[in-house]
């Protein structure tokens, strides 16, 4: 008699493992099983946070960029957050966007929160030929528009004549 004979173990288990070997070699090897008992313990964990993407999310705010014939338009969603809150600042070739969502509950007040609030900052490279000192911000609606004009040296486009041989 085997030490294994000795362990109790389900009757439908056994069965399975008698038919596949594979399964039977991955069951008893101890290191398999802690490995999955470890991630379900992780898995069980997190799914009990109830995170939003917002929260985790390394890119908040969102933007877009877009390309004009004579200068760049970056906008970013920032619903929620008062003018007085938001800073921008260039340095280094770098777009800096800060500020602070406030909380508008407090503490007791409510039952579910999935919405984000606290600071935030993102930075971004500035496109190649930005002239920095003519940059403008406006904020309407909840959206951040800056205008990112190009300068005299980046908009001279030149044609390069086509040699044939």
């Amino acid at each position: 008699m085997s030490v294994t004979d000795l362990i109790p173990r389900k009757r439908n288990r056994d069965i399975a493992i008698a038919r596949s070997p594979a399964l039977a070699a991955e069951s008893r090897d101890p290191f398999i099983n802690l490995h999955r008992e470890v991630n379900r313990l992780f898995d069980s964990m997190w799914s009990s946070f109830n995170f939003t993407g917002n929260f985790t999310s390394p890119s908040w705010p969102d933007i877009d960029l877009i390309e004009g014939s004579g200068e760049y338009t970056l906008t970013a969603e920032l619903p929620g957050v008062e003018d007085k809150d938001i800073e921008i600042l260039i340095a280094d070739g770098r777009l800096t966007l800060r500020g602070e969502k406030k909380c508008e509950y407090h503490e007791g007040q409510r039952q579910l929160g999935e919405r984000y609030y606290g600071r935030f900052e993102r930075r971004m490279p500035l496109p190649e030929g930005i002239d920095e000192d003519k940059v403008k911000a406006s904020y309407r609606n909840g959206v951040l528009t800056v205008t990112l004009p190009k300068s005299l040296e980046a908009q001279v486009v030149r044609r390069i004549p086509l040699q044939t041989s």
